[in-house]
């Protein structure tokens, strides 16, 4: 990639500058970010190889004795500001400007624009992402689709929390000093230093949710960001809130411990349930008692998942602190009236689920479903803003409950290994085209729900499962099938679309993530590579 030099000592450019975006400030400001935390990031990413490398080793996950104390200690996250009493629903999404201001006009109580796992990470998603988000606070954006019809934000608008990638992404983009920049301390940079003024003034944040974390040490390394940033841009101490997303196993046995380095600037945690999932395949791989069956037969009923669950609900609760629902992935269909009634009734069971077991919000992946998940809260709410105060004591999680993975119950399919390959090809070439979040088959796939599928494909051909009807997974068997299924996304989507819609380089992804000797960390990593 060529670079080109900024007016900021060290900082190099390998895109469109975008100067109203990046300014020399702004540049300045991610220089010192990544000065400042880019080495601690890197230590952090190499201890996460060691503890997988130990875990290969026969390792087994479980509570740290060296934090006892905290887990044991009597105290308290800050109380969350006004703007963040009320969590009922939060949608979720992209930064393109249509997508902004349909989800803040949703009648949702929170929005959560993405900058990772619903959101391709070219360059122009990312710069013209945050150019959005700025004119969205500003209540300058607008939008005028194709067919003339415009956009624009309505007077009441969900409350802003931003997600920025995970600390394994970096920004290959820009380079400070002659390395590659943090993803996260870009996404997170940039949006802070044009916005987090105007929104501390508002009450309105800024607000944040933290993704892929495995460790405290990792949150601590975010809270020691957010101290810099507030000493830096003259905001008052714990003005920055952030929701941490549970969303790997490692940090399922670090909740109390995650909460007490962010307790200053925590907004609670949150069940990353699909993440969770494929954090599930990915952490113990080799171990033949984490296959999981087919992965839309895998609910939060199973009993590794409800441990799980309350866990998060009791942990929050004890420390004042929000706990927050998982993701209802559905997309309701304009033409099918009997798949949208048995689809809803399956968001309403798990949305009243959550709201019974003690959650104060949840998530919903398109407009449609914030009536119904709002619904259900309502209910129990009964006019409170949260239910923090129900404390759950009754709930009492060991580690063998959360890792009774093999407590799933569901079979092994063809249908389901075809599902996968589908979603996986799908998935992946609309990824580089530069959508992720796809919409297939009624359901909005972003790279959490598309890791589970790929990760679930290399499980099986390692272990070598059988089918419901006796067939052995194998590579061929997979190919074989994932052949077929190109075939048929062929026919759905037309020779035309299909011509220019990148499956091959798709193809080329799928033999990498799926059928590989080794399982691969994140597709997104070898996918960041064929992105124009």
């Amino acid at each position: 990639m060529t670079t080109s030099t900024t007016a900021v000592e060290g900082v190099e450019i390998g895109a469109d500058p975008r100067p109203d975006v990046l300014t020399t400030e702004v540049l300045a400001w991610l220089a010192e970010l990544e000065r400042a935390f880019g080495a601690q990031r890197i230590s952090l990413l190499d201890r996460r190889r060691e503890r997988r490398a130990e875990r290969t080793g026969g390792a087994t996950l479980d509570f740290l004795t060296d934090t006892q104390h905290v887990r044991d200690g009597d105290w308290a996250v800050a109380p969350p500001p006004p703007a963040l009493r009320n969590r009922r629903v939060e949608i979720t999404g992209p930064t393109d400007a249509k997508m902004l201001i349909n989800a803040f006009n949703s009648g949702s109580t929170g929005f959560m624009a993405d900058f990772e796992d619903s959101n391709t990470p070219s360059w122009d998603n990312l710069v013209q992402g945050q150019a959005n988000l700025s004119a969205a606070i500003a209540r300058t954006l607008t939008y005028t689709s194709p067919d003339g019809r415009d956009y624009t934000l309505n007077d009441e608008i969900a409350t802003l929390l931003v997600r920025p990638r995970g600390w394994h992404l970096h920004e290959r983009h820009l380079r400070v000093d002659g390395e590659v920049m943090s993803g996260s301390l870009f996404d997170f940079g940039v949006f802070v230093f044009h916005n987090a003024q105007t929104l501390a003034e508002r009450g309105w944040g800024p607000f944040f949710y933290l993704p892929k974390m495995e460790s405290h040490l990792e949150a601590r390394l975010w809270n020691d960001v957010f101290s810099l940033t507030e000493e830096r841009l003259g905001l008052e101490a714990g003005t920055i809130k952030a929701t941490v997303l549970i969303e790997t196993l490692p940090a399922a046995f670090e909740m109390d411990e995650i909460l007490y380095e962010l307790r200053e600037h925590s907004a609670g945690l949150n069940a990353g349930r699909w993440d969770y999932l494929f954090s599930a395949i990915k952490t113990f791989p080799e171990r033949p008692e984490f296959v999981l069956p087919d992965r839309n037969s895998v609910t939060m009923a199973a009993p590794f998942m409800t441990a799980y669950a309350t866990l998060l609900v009791k942990t929050c609760h004890r420390r004042g602190a929000h706990a927050m629902g998982g993701m209802a992935a559905f997309i309701p269909s304009r033409r099918d009236a009997e798949l949208n009634e048995k689809a809803l009734a399956k968001v309403h069971e798990d949305k009243r689920r959550e709201a019974t077991a003690g959650f104060d919000g949840t998530w919903v992946a398109h407009p449609d479903l914030v009536p119904v998940a709002m619904e259900e809260f309502d209910e129990v709410l009964q006019g409170r803003d949260n239910q923090v105060d129900r404390q759950r004591d009754d709930v009492t999680v060991t580690a063998a409950d959360l890792l009774d993975v093999s407590s799933a119950e569901g079979q092994i399919t063809e249908e389901g290994l075809r599902s996968d390959a589908n979603v996986t090809i799908q998935y992946v070439s609309s990824w580089l085209r530069g959508n992720g979040a796809a919409g297939i088959y009624n359901m909005m796939e972003d790279a959490a729900t598309a890791e589970i599928a790929r990760s679930q494909l290399w499980q099986w051909i390692h272990h070598g499962v059988p089918l419901v009807d006796g067939r052995q997974v194998t590579r061929e068997l997979v190919r074989t099938l994932a052949a077929e299924e190109l075939d048929k996304i062929r026919g759905e989507v037309g020779e035309e679309f299909f011509a220019k819609s990148r499956a091959d380089d798709a193809m080329v992804i799928f033999e990498q993530v799926c059928l590989g000797e080794e399982l691969v960390e994140f597709l997104t990593l070898p996918a960041y590579e064929l992105l124009d």
